[in-house]
């Protein structure tokens, strides 16, 4: 039986888009599952900043490189078990009949329209193109009616009981025309597809994930007992979010009316904290990291502004002071043999009480670009390049080279502790004896020598989504935060241009990271150039949690299609699965008419 859904007012358009210019909105981004939401079911406003959610896979050949894919013509339907199914006909990269595809279509399922699995491609039984697809339940023959037609204009049909089975179709046949009933959104690009009710929860969880909470209302306790100014200090506001989330901010309180040597109540306002970072906060800066060691903030980045071939640290008492902090000269690629241009992607990470910078450097061109791993020496000062260590090569558990110079490059390796122990994830390339694309790897690695893999590489992920193969197959750029018993590993996908995106792992803290069945991607990315205004191909991001718990995401961009790649610097809000949200402005994170505050002090 298909579930009846309660009579709600909760709609959801399934769409696909007409392409744009390709450096803007290409058709491997357009060629997929966009969706709407509507509570009358006549105006529909997109979700997800009109960018796709649902992409077909890339499929794999025999030497190893990936056949990147689209889909058009999505159709929502429910499934007897309860949960959504998507048919859709997969489509080449350009838009053009996959020949793999012939005579077929591809289903997924999902349990909330937001996380997809992607079944396979269903055997309607026809040696031609499929062109559109259709799909009902009938109870009477308790099996799915596939309606579809070709791209000749020729109607089928097909019954299958057991549609996650993909062979099972029964003989197509001839049928007369019909017609998917959709609605004309007034949405950017739309080409609309199918309409279905959804239950309230389904809507509700739709727009929390898909859209950008909004500030709309500020909260502080009436009335507080406190001894001293600083102990004010510590009392905080509490933003309220449209989705029901919230955030905890720290407030600058104006105590010029309070006697602190007189006891008494006392009215004090305030105005809530906010960071303000106009970005971009550094030209020319990709790949930022931002680290806290011996209580001081401390910035590196690729720099763009000599085609990587030096590495320069800032140093301040608070991140904001970094901004405008001197730079010194760390590494450049002719101190030392072997560590030439292309340096690369700097990250600071403390393991067992050491400092360590990983990099990528080259001994030559840029084929032998390779990841390396330097240390702070004990009691040494950041910012003095004399105490830092030569770069050392990572290399395998059997102590040899991590990647075959000249044929693998390996690059972006960041580190994190779980659970006592200590993991590298990275990006690596085979180019030799042919170009493969970059994709992420994870191992264990010697604590007390952080460059030592103790494990063999896991591969974790590989571009086979459109997002992740726009203009170039590439996973780069992982960098992990850990909160409530979860991994997020980000990670950065595309070429390095306006299509650069980032996406998402995620994975149990407690379960085993070198098992990539623990991992979950994300079907569609959580940054792009659609996601901030102004900010084009925004990537290659890390964290770094300030002293007051608020977590930090610096990544670059760009300030223009063309423009050079910059840092930039955002607070990261958690939605109501605690998984995190990169596109929250600083405008949607405090709305500043509600930021003047007001509290009773009682002196004591």
């Amino acid at each position: 039986m298909i579930p009846q859904v309660k009579k709600s007012s909760n709609y959801v358009l399934c769409y696909t888009r007409m392409p744009q210019e390709d450096i803007i909105y290409s058709k491997k981004l357009a060629y997929s599952m966009h969706l709407a939401y509507s509570e009358d079911g006549k105006y529909f406003r997109d979700l997800n900043h009109n960018s796709g959610i649902l992409f077909a896979k890339a499929t794999n050949n025999e030497n190893g490189t990936l056949n990147a894919k689209c889909l058009k013509s999505p159709y929502v339907f429910y499934m007897t078990e309860g949960i959504f199914g998507v048919l859709a006909v997969r489509i080449e990269a350009d838009g053009g009949n996959d020949q793999q595809s012939k005579g077929k279509v591809l289903l997924f399922t999902s349990l909330d329209l937001l996380q997809y699995k992607e079944v396979g491609l269903i055997d309607l039984k026809g040696d031609v193109y499929v062109n559109d697809v259709f799909c009902k339940y009938d109870e009477d023959k308790e099996a799915y009616v596939i309606s579809w037609s070709d791209d000749q204009g020729n109607y089928y049909k097909n019954y299958i009981a057991d549609i996650t089975s993909l062979t099972c179709a029964s003989v197509m046949e001839k049928t007369e025309p019909f017609v998917v009933e959709t609605v004309h959104a007034g949405i950017e690009g739309v080409v609309p597809r199918n309409v279905i009710s959804v239950s309230q929860e389904v809507a509700h969880r739709l727009v929390c994930k898909l859209t950008v909470p909004i500030n709309i209302k500020i909260e502080v306790l009436k009335s507080v007992v406190v001894m001293s100014e600083e102990e004010l200090k510590t009392v905080k506001a509490t933003a309220i979010y449209s989705d029901g989330t919230t955030d905890s901010k720290l407030v600058d309180w104006d105590t010029s009316g309070i006697e602190w040597n007189k006891p008494g109540r006392y009215i004090a306002t305030g105005t809530v904290h906010q960071d303000h970072y106009v970005f971009p906060i550094a030209i020319n800066r990709a790949d930022p990291c931002i680290a806290k060691w011996n209580g001081k903030y401390y910035f590196i980045a690729t720099n763009d502004a000599d085609n990587n071939h030096t590495l320069y640290m800032r140093e301040a008492d608070t991140i904001p002071g970094l901004v405008k902090a001197e730079e010194l000269l760390i590494l450049d690629s002719s101190t030392y043999d072997g560590i030439g241009g292309l340096l690369w992607a700097p990250e600071f990470h403390i393991v067992e009480g050491n400092l360590y910078i990983f990099h990528a450097a080259t001994s030559g061109e840029f084929l032998y670009e390779e990841s390396h791993v330097m240390k702070l020496r004990e009691g040494g000062k950041p910012m003095c390049r004399q105490d830092w260590s030569r770069p050392q090569r990572v290399v395998k558990k059997d102590g040899t080279n991590l990647c075959e110079a000249g044929e693998t490059i390996s690059l972006d390796m960041t580190n994190f502790e779980i659970n006592g122990e200590y993991y590298v994830a990275w990006s690596q390339r085979q180019f030799m004896p042919v170009d493969l694309g970059a994709w992420v790897y994870i191992a264990k690695v010697d604590i007390k020598e952080p460059w030592k893999l103790t494990t063999d590489p896991v591969l974790l992920t590989k571009p086979d989504y459109g997002w992740a193969n726009n203009h170039t197959f590439v996973d780069e750029g992982p960098f992990a935060l850990i909160r409530n018993g979860k991994l997020f590993l980000t990670f950065s996908s595309a070429a390095v241009d306006a299509t650069y995106v980032v996406g998402l792992l995620t994975a149990d803290i407690d379960a085993n990271l070198l098992n990539p069945e623990s991992w979950t991607k994300t079907n569609y990315p959580l940054l792009t150039s659609r996601s901030m205004p102004g900010e084009y191909g925004p990537g290659h991001n890390a964290y770094v949690i300030d002293d007051n718990g608020t977590v930090w995401n610096t990544y670059h961009a760009r300030p223009g299609v063309e423009g050079p790649r910059s840092s930039g610097i955002r607070r990261v809000h958690f939605d109501i699965d605690g998984y995190p949200v990169l596109d929250l402005s600083e405008y949607k994170d405090l709305d500043k008419r509600l930021a003047k505050v007001t509290i009773d002090v009682i002196v004591n």
